[in-house]
This record gives C-alpha cells, sequence and structure tokens, in this order.
C-alpha cells in the first residue's frame, strides 16, 4: 500500500440491521396518532437524527403536537426502540463485516464508527464490536447532521488521520453527501441508483470480498 488509510463505518445499514426497530417504534407511535407509517416512509427516516424524524413522521400523517407533546413521543419511542436493541446478538452483524474488520486488523489498518445515533456504544457492545474499534463517533459527539461531514471530519481526526486518507462507508444518501464533503472515498452500500454519487457501490456488505478491498486499496 502506497499510503496509510483508514476506515469510517456508519452503524445503521452497514454493521448491524436497526432501521427494521427503528420502523417499529415509529410505526406503533403513528398508530397511536391514526395514521398508517409504512416502510416506504421509513426510508426518510434514514440517517436523520431523532427530532427530524419525528417532525418528517408528523408531517405524513397531517399532525401538530405541542413541544411538550413532541417529547414525550420521542422518549415513548427511543424507550420502546431501545427495549429491541438490548435484545441483540452477535448473530444481528451483516454479511460479510467481520471477515471485513478481520482483513483491515491483518493489514494494520485502523477503522472508526461515525454514527448519528447516541445508542451506537450500545449496539456495538451488544453485537460484540465495542472494542474492535479504534475511534467511535456518535450522536453525543456531533452537532449537525448528515449530510454535514462533521461526524466524519471528527472520526478522522480521532484516528490521527486526514480526511483524504479515509474510506467511509454508507448506506444512506446524506451520509455519501457527507462523505464526499468531506474530501473522502465512499463506498455506498444498497441501490446503485440512489448512492449514485459513492466512488464504490456494493449491493450489500457481502460485497466485501478480498478481491474488492485489494482493488480500492491499490
Amino acid at each position: 500500500m502506497k499510503k496509510e488509510i483508514a476506515f469510517i463505518f456508519d452503524l445503521d445499514g452497514v454493521i448491524v440491521d436497526t432501521a427494521k426497530y427503528h420502523f417499529l417504534a415509529w410505526r406503533n407511535l403513528a398508530n397511536e396518532l391514526s395514521f398508517e407509517f409504512t416502510e416506504k416512509h421509513n426510508e426518510l427516516l434514514k440517517g436523520v437524527s431523532r427530532v427530524r424524524s419525528l417532525e418528517i413522521l408528523l408531517s405524513i400523517g397531517n399532525v401538530t403536537l405541542t413541544e411538550a407533546q413532541k417529547q414525550t413521543y420521542l422518549v415513548k419511542k427511543n424507550t420502546e426502540y431501545l427495549g429491541y436493541v438490548n435484545q441483540m446478538t452477535a448473530e444481528e452483524i451483516l454479511p460479510g463485516i467481520n471477515q471485513l474488520l478481520d482483513f483491515l486488523d491483518q493489514n494494520n489498518i485502523k477503522y472508526a464508527l461515525g454514527s448519528a445515533s447516541k445508542n451506537a456504544p450500545l449496539i456495538l457492545e451488544k453485537v460484540g464490536l465495542y472494542n474492535r474499534f479504534s475511534a467511535i463517533v456518535d450522536g453525543n459527539d456531533v452537532s449537525k447532521a448528515k449530510p454535514d461531514p462533521e461526524v466524519f471530519l471528527i472520526g478522522a481526526k480521532k484516528l490521527n488521520m486526514k480526511p483524504e486518507n479515509c474510506i467511509v462507508v454508507e448506506d444512506a444518501i446524506a451520509g455519501v453527501e457527507a462523505a464526499n464533503t468531506a474530501n473522502m472515498v465512499s463506498i455506498g452500500i444498497g441501490d446503485a441508483e440512489l448512492l449514485k454519487e459513492a466512488t464504490y457501490i456494493l449491493n450489500d456488505t457481502s460485497g466485501f470480498t478480498t478481491d474488492f478491498l485489494q482493488k480500492i486499496l491499490n
């Protein structure tokens, strides 16, 4: 390898799939407010903060709440979500991720987590990956949501790496935009049309083959 590089991973949809748990909790909240919330609607909440997610949800249902009511629902949603998270195990790690982290370890490549979720450390602990990351940036560290590059720039700083030497793995458009704005290489996981701004695109995490990794490292 010609230069030192590092990886920065988003969490949801990349390391694990907690979107399904967010969906269940948001859907139950919508049911309580007497409107339908679908999986298609849930796509709009990917990579978005909890407060902004509630705003989007309320606009879908055309519901107006007071600030106090919003806070009550935010706590209720998060409590339900954490109930699901606390039952997570290593079996929820997405295909190919353990092998990818093994490859990075074997090649002395540092990696960090860059997630908007304040629950990121808890999730990593539950699936047994917490101690593998050189640095963790979560919702407690950032003030600006993706597509602002703040989360990834903090990750690069914690790894003591230049942004241009970092490779970001993301499944959301906002995350890919954030990586590109930070002048980082971006690997999009998912729909090629949605993630067309990414430097590389894989259908899913099982695409992290040794051949693919050697290609991007060279």
